[in-house]
């Protein structure tokens, strides 16, 4: 296990506007959102022109392959974490003020094709359902019902959510009496991928795919399987504490790239929350992080922590524990003894138990 590292995660520093910044700034509700704003422009200057090409004929045989190739690393290696992450945060705090509210579609609509994101449905599925369930049984993305450290469990989850997974958001939102959001999830998603198998058929196959189908396959199992690492560790007495049902990662490059997305218990806690302030609150509530025997982890990401479970490399785990306090855990074996007893499936018993 680590000590409490000195946090290198992003903050808000106040610096002097320069240049479009100038500009930008004025019509955002938010200065420190302004990343985001250098974000779109490069997506949009590099992305899109690249996916318009790919649909020309100017290029062909093994050039097109080449730069197929390239574009695919464009979006999935480069710009796909961190495009997910300022939807993630512009779902929760919208972007612009009330007066440019119509430049808040540009990020879904005009953008979120490109990582395979049907436009308006991630914001249904997140702040809908999840956020309202907290990854408690009636959340049709909880973790409870699956042995965490398995991965035949994920690939059931995965494929669950992969095939079913628009019937069962609506289904959630036909029982709680709001037909209307169900409707829309359920327009939203087969809007999109009647779109997207017109475009392969009557447009261009291999570009439709290259631009948008492998994105929606790739950005649909890292959304899971970042999802299972946030909430593989469940408390089985209590799986409502937010501090016991997620995990937070500091010191992570992923933070630096991602808006400090490894703050997942912060999140929840505060889902509001501005990614800048999310290492403060963690800083100022390190006593209760420590009280309730919080999983806390450095230099690794909720993708690196679902790697380790599904090859079951607890000691790992361990080794990039932070030991709060230097009391939280006894040892390295205590807390692999804690991480085995959160990652362990909810009987159907307890599953009903828990559910409202």
């Amino acid at each position: 296990m680590k000590e409490l590292p000195v946090n290198t995660d992003p903050v808000f520093v106040k610096k002097e506007l320069k240049g479009m910044d100038k500009y930008f700034v004025t019509k955002i509700r938010d200065e420190r959102d302004l990343p985001f704003i250098h974000l779109i422009i490069k997506i949009t200057l590099i992305l899109i022109p690249s996916a318009i090409l790919l649909y020309t004929p100017l290029l062909t045989g093994n050039y097109w392959w080449a730069w197929a190739a390239f574009h695919l690393v464009l979006s999935i290696a480069i710009f796909l974490g961190p495009y997910m992450l300022m939807l993630h945060n512009t779902s929760h705090r919208p972007f612009f003020k009330k007066e440019n509210q119509i430049w808040n579609k540009y990020i879904p609509f005009v953008l979120g094709p490109l990582f395979g994101q049907s436009p308006e449905l991630y914001f249904i599925h997140h702040l809908g359902m999840h956020h309202n369930e907290g990854n408690m049984p009636e959340d049709k993305s909880s973790t409870m019902p699956f042995q965490r450290d398995s991965f035949f469990s994920f690939m059931h989850y995965y494929l669950r959510f992969l095939f079913i997974g628009i019937i069962e958001l609506a289904q959630y939102f036909f029982g709680k009496n709001r037909k209307p959001l169900g409707i829309k999830a359920v327009r939203a998603e087969f809007t999109y991928l009647v779109l997207l198998i017109l475009l392969c058929k009557f447009v261009n196959f291999g570009a439709t795919m290259t631009i948008f189908v492998i994105p929606l396959l790739i950005i649909r199992l890292a959304m899971m399987s970042g999802n299972w690492g946030q909430h593989a560790f469940v408390d089985q007495d209590d799986p409502n504490n937010d501090y016991t049902s997620s995990i937070t990662c500091i010191n992570s490059n992923y933070n630096k790239q991602c808006f400090n997305d490894g703050y997942h218990i912060g999140h929840h806690l505060v889902p509001n929350m501005h990614w800048t302030d999310m290492p403060g609150e963690f800083r100022d509530n390190l006593q209760k992080y420590s009280d309730n025997k919080s999983l806390v982890f450095v230099g690794l990401d909720f993708q690196l922590v679902w790697v380790l479970l599904m090859v079951k490399r607890y000691d790992i785990l361990a080794k990039n524990l932070v030991n709060i306090n230097g009391n939280t855990f006894a040892s390295e074996e205590e807390a692999i003894s804690i991480m085995k007893a959160r990652t362990r499936r909810f009987t159907k018993e307890k599953l009903q138990f828990y559910v409202q």
